[in-house]
């Protein structure tokens, strides 16, 4: 199958009238603001984006800012914005930046490749709107575009297939002026997946390459991109210990550095309430109240949360018999990088 040359310069000329241009890392050639910005974007829509954009450029407005935080910080300012190993490698890369590359990034994409949590789009996505780098980008949005306007059936759940499409959106980069036109052409095949060949009802009326679009042509774009693997959705119960002092004082824990919430400050966690019961004295067992199970989905598991709540007088500081773990002063825990559910949990 052969691309069509002309898409990345019409894609270019339509982006300059129709595309977004109001987005705060947006209008900048810095590579600092533009990386951040797409590993927020992972995931997670501009709209939540943007609030964490602003909250983390006014705290660290330089990556060495972001290298000399402390990762309690970082993930204080990250929590819930979810898939906290973003955080994790976005604080990783931004020391190895300092220290490797004297805080200037890459400005290769196969080079920005070997800093931490950036993938192969990620790092084209910075290369090409900072530096010009001509290298294509295959985001979520980036693959519905192109998967429909080539027709292109291959099951993307194949890593093959996935290469041949990568090959294939080299092909459909712009042909005139190209190191002026990669940022706008990034940005625009961006924009298009966005806003305009959205999954469903995708507008093909004011797509600027629908004439030539294999699935416009078909009339059912909606059956691209084809991927037939199915995420396996596993449930997992857990209790929680909300241990609490007259003064609002929480008992929290950090979580080890691995598996779910890793990093984060959360409530001790148990497998079975006799679980919990077991880690604590008798005279305690008496003073829990339940509270009504809620659900938290994550991407692959969906956890059914029990919180139990155990009220204590100020001056009781039971640190041995809760395990390990700090009182956190009801001032002080929203600042920390808490899980969502247990925001809400502790908010609530």
């Amino acid at each position: 199958m052969t691309a069509k040359k002309s898409f990345g310069d019409t894609v270019v000329a339509w982006q300059k009238k129709h595309g977004r241009h109001d987005l705060p890392w947006q209008n900048t050639q810095d590579p600092y603001a533009v990386w951040l910005s797409e590993i927020m974007l992972q995931q997670t829509q501009v709209v939540t984006v943007r609030e964490y954009f602003a909250r983390f450029m006014a705290r660290f407005p330089t990556v060495a800012d972001l290298a000399a935080a402390h990762q309690d910080e970082v993930l204080g300012l990250w929590s819930g914005l979810g898939y906290y190993s973003r955080a994790r490698n976005m604080h990783r890369a931004a020391q190895d930046v300092v220290a490797l590359h004297r805080g200037v990034f890459p400005h290769s994409s196969a080079a920005l490749q070997t800093l931490p949590g950036i993938g192969r789009s990620t790092a084209a996505a910075v290369a090409s709107l900072c530096f010009g780098e001509s290298i294509a980008i295959l985001d979520g949005n980036v693959k519905r575009v192109l998967t429909r306007y080539l027709g292109f059936k291959g099951d993307l759940a194949s890593s093959k297939v996935e290469k041949e499409l990568w090959a294939i959106a080299q092909t459909m980069l712009p042909q005139r002026d190209v190191t002026n036109a990669m940022p706008r052409y990034t940005q625009g095949v961006m924009d298009l997946g966005a806003t305009v060949c959205t999954p469903k009802k995708p507008q093909c009326a004011q797509c600027p390459v629908a004439d030539a679009c294999v699935a416009k042509t078909e009339g059912k774009p909606e059956n691209y991109p084809v991927k037939t693997r199915k995420l396996k959705r596993t449930s997992e119960q857990l209790w929680l210990l909300h241990a609490i002092t007259r003064s609002g004082d929480v008992w929290l824990m950090q979580r080890p550095q691995t598996g779910v919430w890793a990093g984060l400050y959360c409530l001790p966690v148990f497998e079975s309430f006799d679980a919990m019961l077991a880690a604590l004295p008798a005279k305690y067992h008496s003073q829990l109240q339940e509270g009504g199970v809620f659900k938290h989905v994550l991407t692959h598991k969906d956890l059914h949360l029990h919180p139990v709540e155990l009220k204590l007088p100020t001056s009781l500081k039971p640190g041995a018999a809760i395990g390990e773990g700090q009182w956190v002063a009801q001032a002080d825990w929203p600042t920390l990088g808490l899980p969502a559910p247990i925001r809400k949990l502790l908010m609530a």
